[in-house]
């Protein structure tokens, strides 16, 4: 008897990736063989994300495909809805597509198994689990497929209110992780070999804030016993708020440069001040550009990367260029750069002064092609050095090539075979190009 199958498709954040990775080990524990074709999946499960308007609406555009899927099937097959939408929309996205079977926020993932049972079963025909917001989910194991990144969560929610975010609304308040915890999941993936580590919240700054501080349990702490645990691995982590990001963070990174990947992201999201306080930041703009020199003393070989919205309500053209001046200032390696689009529930999505689409088209290409000089100039400054890769497997474009990344998360592209997959090699760079470096094992 063949192995029933489930397929997970997965939206948005790298949050979402990590429950993903959750779910995928949940799914195998119950008897499922994972697959990426949902024509022969007998569960498919949309984990989806609700930050950019019109989230929905293409998630309402796939489970119209898997309706058509589900009806021409001779035996049953499971239609499930996890993650922000879910959490958001709850059993509204029953009223819209009943024929899908599961609803499952980000805080109940544990019951999958049970749940679906359940309706395999036929004791219940729909489920709708999205309470307990403002718990801590349990710890569950995960399955991150490449044996080589893996994520731990160090914090769920946020309580920060930017107005163009829905966030806080559907992840509840923050609540921090035990340190313990975190450590021995980070010392469980370390020994089965995983040499990226990831840890995830949606403002890491902010870790410990919501304990009884008595042991001043904070994130530059977290970081420092993480660095403790033996092995051949680094830390990246995300995202950092600018206004919570503190001197011992960067001490900490200073301490550990071989375990603390050189690369922060710190989104800035406007150079203009009378954005940033539109956006509800709580920083200036130079406050931030205080805050970048004060990482760079720290910290002199890092690369710093950023997310940026451009067309925010009341946007003047002074403003925009108050952004391009950031980015030139701080030459950032990356940049993720978004038009900003109406999130309803937000309190952007009712400001006066929207901008319309020409003008914010316009103002992204010339953002980008800024941000494109920017990282053209980084990456040709590695030209002749010699750097730490991690080696992820062939590259994509040309199997006889290797790829990884640096410590600062950038592509390089070498000779080599693929018994390097998964391990760190010195290589030094040739030649570079915009976004991606090119050299030889060294």
């Amino acid at each position: 008897m063949s192995k029933k199958k489930a397929t997970i498709i997965t939206y948005g954040c790298q949050m979402n990736v990590n429950e993903t990775a959750k779910m995928t080990r949940l799914l195998e524990g119950n008897g499922y063989e994972m697959t990426d074709d949902i024509h022969d999946s007998d569960a498919v499960f949309l984990n989806t994300c609700t930050v950019r308007g019109g989230a929905a609406g293409r998630i309402e555009g796939k489970l119209g495909n898997l309706k058509t899927i589900k009806n021409a099937r001779k035996t049953k097959m499971i239609i499930g809805v996890t993650g922000c939408v879910a959490q958001e929309e709850k059993e509204h996205i029953l009223e819209r597509a009943p024929h899908v079977d599961i609803v499952i926020g980000n805080q109940n993932i544990a019951q999958l198994p049970e749940i679906m049972e359940k309706i395999l079963k036929g004791e219940v025909v729909h489920a709708v689990l999205t309470d307990k917001e403002d718990e801590l989910p349990p710890r569950i194991d995960a399955n991150f497929g490449d044996g080589i990144s893996a994520s731990v969560a160090i914090n769920y929610g946020c309580n920060n209110f930017c107005t163009y975010c829905i966030v806080p609304y559907v992840r509840g308040r923050e609540r921090s992780v035990p340190m313990e915890d975190i450590v021995n999941d980070v010392r469980k993936y370390v020994k089965k070999g995983y040499k990226d580590i990831l840890l995830l919240g949606q403002n890491v700054n902010s870790y410990g804030k919501d304990f009884d501080n008595s042991h001043e349990i904070n994130f530059a702490k977290l970081l420092d016993e993480i660095c403790q645990i033996e092995g051949d691995y680094w830390i990246r982590y995300v995202s950092p708020h600018p206004k919570d990001l503190t001197l011992d963070v960067l001490e900490v990174a200073a301490k550990y440069p071989e375990k603390i990947a050189r690369n922060m992201h710190l989104p800035v999201q406007s150079g203009s001040t009378n954005m940033l306080k539109a956006m509800n930041r709580k920083y200036t703009k130079e406050d931030y550009l205080a805050l970048v020199d004060r990482i760079k003393t720290a910290l002199p070989d890092i690369s710093l990367t950023t997310d940026i919205i451009v067309g925010f309500p009341g946007e003047t053209e002074e403003d925009f260029l108050d952004t391009m001046d950031i980015i030139k200032k701080v030459k950032y390696e990356n940049s993720y750069m978004f038009m900003y689009s109406v999130r309803e529930g937000t309190p952007a999505a009712t400001m006066e002064g929207q901008i319309s689409e020409e003008v914010k088209k316009s103002r992204l290409q010339r953002l980008m092609e800024v941000q494109n000089e920017n990282a053209k100039e980084c990456s040709l400054s590695y030209v002749g050095k010699t750097v730490k890769v991690l080696v992820e497997g062939p590259s994509h474009r040309n199997k006889e090539k290797m790829t990884g990344r640096i410590s600062a998360n950038k592509v390089v592209i070498f000779e080599g075979d693929s018994s390097l997959k998964g391990t760190f090699v010195d290589v030094k760079i040739v030649t570079a190009k915009t976004w991606t470096l090119y050299g030889e094992l060294a």
